[in-house]
């Protein structure tokens, strides 16, 4: 698992890691939370958070067994880093983790954890769902859906918002 931490001016904190393994959105988010309450001595005012997970079923409604993500090393989390610092500047927040799955997960496995904090619950929340957009629409991740049958399908663009 590869893991950076940034910490940008006003104390912005951008902590990112990608995972080739399970991971546990939830216990990532406390970890996180603790982090930085012993940097700053209290928790931020607001935290926004999303956690996705891989669906049973591909766009038209087929049947899926797995989910596989590929990506490109070191450009994929240098352009994560620069998406969450555009939306934490962008909405004035304070920090964000994103934890992100490569490799093939199974049903229900998370693929993505988007966490925010912020002094206030409207830029937590906003800087959360334009943090979730970017990655769907500009990191670099490759998709390919399994089925039952072992055939595979990349796939072409991303499921609607």
């Amino acid at each position: 698992m590869a893991m950076r931490w940034r910490f940008y001016p006003r104390s912005v904190v951008v902590e990112i890691s990608l995972h080739p393994t399970p991971f546990h959105p939830l216990a990532l988010l406390a970890a996180w939370e603790d982090a930085l309450i012993a940097r700053t001595d209290t928790a931020p005012a607001a935290t926004a958070c999303f956690v996705g997970r891989v669906r049973g079923h591909d766009g038209n409604g087929e049947p899926l067994v797995a989910l596989e993500l590929e990506h490109y090393p070191g450009m994929t989390e240098t352009q994560i880093e620069q998406l969450a610092q555009q939306a934490l500047q962008h909405h004035q927040a304070l920090a964000v983790r994103v934890a992100h799955r490569v490799g093939r997960a199974a049903l229900g496995e998370a693929l993505v954890l988007v966490a925010v904090a912020a002094d206030r619950r409207g830029p937590a929340q906003r800087a959360c769902t334009e943090l979730l957009e970017a990655l769907k629409h500009h990191a670099p991740f490759w998709k390919k859906e399994w089925r039952a049958d072992g055939s595979t399908q990349w796939v072409q663009g991303n499921t609607p918002l």
